[in-house]
């Protein structure tokens, strides 16, 4: 929507023609911008909420060493600013037998995806860089190229723990992608729709005269769907407990360990904004996207942005609690939950949707 509006706003003027390549590019790189910006703070912002949320757990203060703040003199809240300026001043080291090439390649491509999939992620009822029919499936398939970033990064370093954390990482994307789209076949067979807005506008009103129309109170297969999707989209963004990609005590920091500085903090980046995007994509499929938990209440774009943004912090706040709560699991044990668990768990759940949606709804 956003771009659409900005090319007619462009072609309003004379000097531009409909159409133009140029006009588009410009328009594009327009739109790009916000979606950096969101890529930034919100990178600024969790990082900080997971430090505080880990020394809440742990019964610590947390940082406490920068920007403004009472409580025993600061609170920190520019301590991720600071560690942000470290990572751009921090010198650039590529390993001398690394693959230059591919090595530089690599994290650029892994920013890329979830700076790509961000653009069709509705935050309210205007606030849209992109209006796709098929903004589900648009955003599961671009969250697949950051496969190929990943390999390229750990062949490229030329060390044995960066290419076993690479493989981890491939076998581990590739396998719960399909549980992940799995989940999301019940809340298309629900909607009858792949779009993000339609998907949200399906939400709409009440449900039992009391609760909100959400697909997560719809029946009891599309809870399970939900339980799916969560699951397998933690694992999908390498967290705790599934985070044996980078898993420290084994491969040092897996397929980023030879990657310092500027190239680093993208891998950083993209990791908190694809648990922001896995965050949005549930937040639309089953919790009712923008809708207020009030039907009918509240709904005015300001709000609804409110809504959706609290929405995404409840579940990555769930994501950061995982972190600090379970222990990591083993490699052979990450994959039975996927193939052994949660795979046949969803394709029983699809037939479940299908029955309830022809004898009881």
């Amino acid at each position: 929507m956003v771009v659409d509006n900005l090319m007619q706003w462009f072609e309003s003027w004379t000097l531009w023609e409909a159409g133009s390549p140029l006009l588009f590019l410009i328009v594009v790189v327009i739109a790009g911008v916000p979606i950096f910006l969101l890529m930034a703070v919100n990178a600024l912002v969790a990082v900080y909420a997971e430090l505080k949320i880990s020394a809440f757990m742990q019964d610590r203060v947390g940082p406490m060493g920068q920007g403004p703040g009472l409580h025993a003199g600061k609170w920190g809240l520019l301590q991720t600013v600071a560690d942000a300026l470290k990572l751009l001043l921090k010198e650039d080291i590529i390993p001398t037998l690394a693959d230059r090439k591919l090595f530089i390649i690599a994290p650029f491509i892994i920013f890329v995806t979830p700076f790509i999939a961000l653009a069709a992620l509705p935050f309210n009822q205007n606030l849209l860089i992109a209006d796709l029919n098929i903004g589900v499936f648009y955003i599961l398939a671009v969250g697949s190229i950051s496969v190929i970033g990943i390999i390229m990064a750990g062949w490229s370093s030329n060390n044995k723990w960066s290419l076993y954390g690479a493989m981890r990482s491939a076998a581990q994307i590739v396998s719960y992608e399909i549980p992940v789209a799995l989940s999301i076949v019940s809340v298309i067979m629900l909607t009858g729709t792949l779009s993000m807005q339609g998907i949200i506008s399906y939400q709409d009103g009440t449900t039992l005269g009391i609760l909100p129309n959400w697909i997560l109170f719809n029946n009891p297969f599309s809870f399970i769907a939900f339980f799916i999707f969560f699951i397998s989209g933690v694992a999908e963004v390498n967290r705790t407990p599934f985070d044996i990609p980078e898993a420290e005590s084994e491969l040092v920091a897996g397929f980023h360990t030879e990657y310092s500085g500027m190239r680093w903090a993208f891998f950083f980046l993209s990791e908190y904004a694809n648990m922001l995007i896995i965050s949005g994509v549930a937040a639309v499929a089953f919790l009712g996207g923008w809708h207020s938990p009030i039907p009918g209440f509240l709904e005015s774009p300001g709000w609804s942005l409110f809504w959706f943004i609290s929405k995404v912090g409840m579940l990555i706040f769930i994501m950061m609690w995982f972190r600090w709560t379970f222990p990591r699991l083993r490699v052979d044990q990450l994959m039975n939950i996927c193939w052994k668990v949660l795979l046949p768990l969803a394709l029983l759940n699809i037939f479940g949707v299908g029955l309830w949606g022809l004898f009881v709804a």
